[in-house]
């Protein structure tokens, strides 16, 4: 008896494994889907292969090769020759996450994540190089990107975090003025505004993403400032009231968010609070989340930076009293996808 468990352990791990060694070729398999339609069109009317190729003017071998990869792999049934579509193969037509997911994976990181090894080992992000051979980081080249990509990654990087911005406001307010440190195309000011039209704000980015936001018809009124945070000659302007990081020390490695925090504190008076969002990877509800954020940690190695990732509390904990920070209050499952807010305080 346990003889034949020890069997059924084995033959599932074994089957486990097929699944990761060919999981390069089942994403392209489901990409092909969509961009061929057959997914949207067995989910419409379940059909048998002939029909589907007349419908969709597909060859038989394009149509019985695909959807052959798809029963095995979940994403439709196959019963007395008809193909109908799965909870799984929907979730690719109509789930926003999964649609933002699988994008972004396959506009920004598929190729480049061929140089993780490579990224790994030098700490440099290898797949963002074979682009742009002088990059050290994305940041500055996000302007310059091909469309698709463009597209991909400002719609992954502002669907997650978007959604809690009200959330955040509501907790932050009332303040004086608030610096948002990593601005990106300054959403959360847009939501601010929302509440209070005066109310005064300064966005403090990479001069290259300043230059872009600066002329926002939005954010008119707004203040900028342009610097890169872990350049010793850039200095932060006084701050006072409230500091924003939202989804921005992720892009750090622990050492550089250390001289971050220290930089800030140093620019800030006594009294001001420093906010950190994240969507921290112990603090996620769902198994798909945490899946979503390790994977995201891989992006930073080969095409960000080379050295960050997203972290857990502990770790980010750990990174701010290094700091000289604590962290004064935590306020946990922001928005939809689980993010937590920090509230920290200079320890005086």
């Amino acid at each position: 008896m346990e003889r034949d468990e020890h069997k059924k352990c084995v033959i599932s791990a074994l089957t486990d494994a097929q699944k990761i060694a060919f999981a390069p070729l089942t994403f392209q398999a489901v990409n092909a889907m969509l961009e061929l339609g057959l997914l949207k069109q067995i989910d419409s009317r379940p059909e048998c292969i002939y029909v589907l190729k007349e419908e969709l003017n597909l060859s038989e071998y394009t149509v019985s090769t695909l959807l052959e990869v798809a029963e095995a792999s979940g994403i439709v049934n196959f019963n007395d020759g008809i193909y109908s579509i799965t909870p799984l193969g929907q979730a690719f037509l109509y789930d926003e996450m999964t649609r933002v997911n699988f994008n972004f994976v396959k506009d920004v990181c598929y190729k480049g994540a061929e140089k993780l090894s490579e990224s790994f080992i030098t700490g440099e992000p290898k797949g963002l190089k074979a682009m742009f051979g002088d990059a050290a980081t994305i940041y500055p080249y996000l302007s310059k990107l091909p469309q698709d990509m463009k597209n991909s990654w400002f719609e992954f990087d502002h669907y997650y975090s978007d959604n809690c911005f009200d959330i955040v406001y509501k907790i932050i307010t009332p303040v004086s003025q608030i610096f948002d440190i990593g601005a990106n195309t300054g959403k959360f000011e847009k939501v601010c505004r929302k509440y209070n039209k005066d109310i005064n704000l300064t966005l403090i980015d990479l001069p290259q993403n300043i230059e872009v936001i600066r002329n926002d018809p939005e954010l008119a009124g707004c203040k900028f400032h342009a610097a890169n945070i872990l350049e010793e000659a850039d200095n932060l302007p006084e701050i006072s009231g409230a500091v924003v990081m939202s989804q921005f020390l992720d892009c750090f490695s622990p050492q550089q968010i250390k001289f971050i925090l220290e930089k800030v504190a140093k620019a800030a008076l006594d009294d001001t609070k420093i906010y950190i969002l994240e969507p921290f990877i112990d603090r996620q509800k769902f198994e798909g989340a945490k899946l979503s954020l390790v994977h995201t940690s891989l992006y930073f190695t080969c095409m960000a930076n080379g050295c960050s990732k997203m972290y857990s509390f502990s770790e980010m904990e750990t990174i701010i009293k290094d700091a000289g920070l604590k962290v004064n209050a935590v306020y946990d499952a922001l928005g939809a996808h689980d993010y937590t807010l920090l509230e920290c305080v200079k320890n005086v």
